[in-house]
């Protein structure tokens, strides 16, 4: 087993869904590189989850439990967890779902990954994210990170790390440095997108890395991308906070320009999704809110 000098912090944030949520922490506990303090977010579940993390606290004494007086979602939940886990002093915070199963190596594969890369090329990653799997260990579609033009620059046999410029909060291995120069996630997103702008974000000062041997289960309902053609009642709640959230990222990277650019998008993804035209009029109003949304981003 690698030896690493240098600490690692687990970042998980969960609400309702204490059975996986144990899952996740046998998975912890069986790592060949442990975290050496686990976050657990709770975003102010009302099932059982309190008491099973404190149970499970018992055998992990690394557990620190942070319950959250209300519901922030994803990115509020993370926004908390990384700015605790910056404050314990940790190099590394490995951030992660309530859902995603690591393999016993994963984290292991992403700090040797990490290390390696460094060490060959000169540079310095701002992150270094999983081969994330579906239950059937096809690829997981939502959790698919976007590469850079120059992709395969260091890729070779044996180490195949493409460079990649945004990735998912599944099985994400994020530096301290990359927190003290660019700040936490954006908690005022709520759900959805906070982890593509934040990845965007950290990722201006030197790609990520796609660490494909390093790998984890997502264990959700069904194998889905985010595509605005599978709006549908159930999910346009989601897909809202997508679009305001998407587009606040356009006008502040890009100006009106950017909005335009990302509306057509969704707008041609909707019509050969026949989504139907009352929720399309919700998708364009979350649009044009994001062009005027204009949240803050913390520095830690």
């Amino acid at each position: 087993m690698t030896t690493f000098l240098t600490s690692t912090a687990a970042v998980i944030v969960t609400f309702n869904r204490s059975a996986k949520l144990m899952n996740v922490l046998d998975t912890l506990a069986q790592q060949t590189v442990r975290p050496d303090l686990i976050f657990v977010v709770d975003n102010a579940s009302t099932d059982d989850t309190g008491d099973l993390v404190a149970d499970r606290a018992r055998s992990l004494p690394e557990i620190r439990y942070i319950r959250l007086p209300k519901n922030v979602g994803g990115a509020g939940g993370f926004h908390e967890g990384m700015k605790a886990a910056y404050a314990s002093g940790v190099n590394f915070m490995w951030i992660s779902d309530d859902d995603a199963y690591p393999l016993p190596d994963a984290i292991e594969k992403l700090l040797s990954a990490y290390a390696e890369f460094e060490a060959e090329t000169g540079n310095r990653p701002s992150f270094a994210c999983s081969r994330v799997e579906w239950i059937d260990g096809t690829m997981c579609e939502m959790n698919t990170p976007r590469a850079v033009w120059d992709w395969p620059r260091f890729v070779h046999p044996g180490k195949a790390w493409a460079l990649v410029d945004s990735a998912s909060f599944v099985s994400a291995l994020i530096p301290r440095w990359a927190v003290a120069a660019h700040g936490l996630p954006i908690s005022d997103y709520f759900i959805w997108f906070d982890d593509a702008e934040y990845t965007r974000r950290i990722a201006r000062s030197y790609p990520g890395i796609y660490v494909p041997e390093s790998r984890v289960t997502h264990d959700t309902p069904e194998n889905k991308g985010v595509n605005y053609g599978f709006v549908n009642a159930k999910s346009l709640w989601k897909f809202r906070y997508g679009a305001r959230n998407e587009a606040s990222f356009h006008r502040r990277e890009r100006g009106l320009l950017g909005v335009v650019s990302f509306y057509m998008a969704v707008r041609r993804q909707m019509r050969e999704g026949q989504v139907p035209p009352a929720l399309r009029r919700k998708i364009y109003a979350a649009i044009a809110q994001g062009a005027r949304f204009r949240p803050a981003i913390v520095k830690v």
